[in-house]
């Protein structure tokens, strides 16, 4: 796989469910509760800004569906959104990761780029913008040293960027989103900081 082109998640079905709580402490016992409820790879299981705690898991759609619902029950009123993904944009595990990157800058078409409130919603919001456009996601970033906010980066051809915009949007319930911006033709030096 070249580095340009998108990385697929490692488990065999590519379901994501994330829970994303207020208390750090609860958080730990969300974790502990969803590996071992079912066989799922733990993606992320760590606190963020400002004190939250993220719990993502991915696998085959029963399993990660079974410790999602585990881990709700044992989060209880601590969630502060979720997300579950039965059938996640390949893109997704590879940005997730941070494995997502920019590339050459002459690589790079129209840019786009959705912030949101929580880590759910930039998920949510990635998933449906891949799965709507020919775009590529060149960064996400998840809650660390943005107050617990997120976005991600997509590029392509503008109408695919602006379709991919307008889709990752239409998935959000409007309190999660913060802001949006599609950059037509971005010039190399500024290409060239992103990740």
């Amino acid at each position: 796989m070249g580095s340009d082109e998108p990385m697929p998640i490692r488990s065999a079905a590519p379901s994501l469910a994330l829970i994303e709580v207020r208390s750090i402490a609860r958080g730990h016992r969300v974790a502990d509760a969803m590996v071992k409820r079912a066989p799922v790879e733990l993606l992320r299981c760590d606190a963020v800004s400002p004190g939250k705690f993220l719990v993502l898991v991915a696998g085959e759609v029963a399993s990660v569906d079974e410790a999602f619902r585990a881990g709700l029950e044992i989060a209880g009123d601590a969630v502060l959104d979720k997300l579950f993904l039965p059938q996640a944009h390949e893109q997704l595990g590879g940005a997730i990761r941070g494995e997502a990157r920019a590339g050459e800058a002459s690589s790079l078409g129209a840019l786009g780029v959705i912030e949101t409130t929580t880590v759910a919603a930039t998920i949510l919001a990635a998933d449906a913008a891949a799965k709507a456009a020919a775009v590529r996601l060149i960064e996400m970033q998840l809650a660390r040293g943005l107050g617990g906010k997120a976005y991600f980066v997509v590029t392509g051809a503008l109408d695919e960027v602006e379709a991919a915009v307008e889709a990752g949007v239409g998935a959000l319930a409007a309190a999660t989103l913060c802001a949006t911006e599609i950059i037509a033709a971005p010039h190399g030096d500024f290409v060239s900081r992103l990740r």
